[in-house]
């Protein structure tokens, strides 16, 4: 029965795995809908939104019990403040390169954003650097040179992309809190202040309401909602599937990403380009692969533990 179970968790958490990252990945489109409401108002809006829907599953599953417990670490506050200052900063940025047509640019963020995040671990974390991770690293460095090499300057604001994320995933990390309670405690704090500047903004006649058909204000109230049901997916599956294997499935949204920005949307996106993406691509793969080996040799090291007590 126990291995039933099992099995059916997997599965359960691959199709939520493969659902976030659907929905991640077809955004660019919903972003793109909202215009002309400015990005940044957008971004206000999607944290305000977004505090609300999440604290009612968030009560729902946690109790106010499991709401209050977090903040009793000490220190924790002030992180959770930290954490949703960088994550609203990657969020307008996000926002605002997707409509003003840098959606290829942004596929270059989140490719890169899982090496980025690896960096971390090694200099804050004290994690390995074993031969995988420093060759996905170097082969990725090497696509983001050829694409430097393309552009003829840096590709900055993808690179601000995956550096904000990873800066937000360690934070998120140090913190050790349920994916869902965290991410309201790092709107619930920027919330009076978010709701002020969208007063101002719509009182003063330059907000949605002033400069956005009906149909797109309602769109635009669905932003938490897009917010909230993602991530939703997403602790779901982390707590059913392995990391890995949750890690691979999250590479469909920057490629989802970067279909929709070449073939929907018409960007730019020449051979050199592509071979900088070719060799991210590599790089990832490497890592992927480094971290399933590494897996199977833990796995079986305990094993042979559990069978040497034996």
């Amino acid at each position: 029965m126990k291995k039933l179970d099992s099995k059916r968790d997997y599965e359960v958490g691959m199709v939520c795995a493969i659902l976030c990252a659907l929905l991640w990945g077809a955004l660019p489109i919903y972003w793109k809908s909202l215009q002309p409401i400015d990005s940044f108002l957008i971004m206000f809006y999607r944290l305000a939104l977004s505090c609300v829907v999440l604290f009612i599953p968030g009560l729902f599953i946690y109790k106010w019990e499991g709401i209050i417990k977090p903040l009793k670490k000490k220190g924790s506050m002030k992180y959770f403040v930290l954490a949703g200052l960088i994550i609203s900063t990657n969020w307008g940025l996000y926002i605002a390169m997707v409509n003003s047509g840098r959606i290829v640019q942004t596929s270059i963020g989140y490719y890169v954003e899982p090496l980025i995040v690896c960096i971390f671990g090694i200099i804050f974390f004290n994690e390995k650097l074993n031969r995988f991770k420093l060759i996905a690293i170097l082969l990725a460095a090497i696509g983001v040179s050829i694409m430097i090499l393309s552009y003829g300057q840096l590709p900055f604001l993808a690179l601000t992309l995956a550096v904000t994320f990873g800066v937000y995933a360690a934070i998120k990390k140090k913190l050790q809190a349920p994916a869902l309670l965290s991410l309201f405690y790092e709107t619930v704090f920027l919330f009076p202040f978010v709701v002020a500047i969208i007063l101002y903004i719509e009182l003063t006649g330059r907000g949605a309401f002033a400069t956005a058909e009906p149909y797109k204000i309602g769109l635009l109230f669905l932003s938490g909602f897009f917010t909230a049901l993602p991530l939703t997916l997403f602790a779901l599956a982390a707590n059913r599937i392995s990391l890995i294997a949750l890690g691979i499935t999250e590479y469909l949204s920057p490629t989802m990403g970067l279909i929709i920005g070449i073939f929907l949307y018409n960007e730019p996106f020449d051979i050199y380009q592509f071979i900088g993406f070719i060799f991210i691509w590599i790089g990832l793969s490497v890592f992927t692969a480094g971290g399933i080996i590494e897996r199977r040799r833990e796995l079986t090291e305990a094993k042979g533990n559990v069978n040497d007590t034996e």
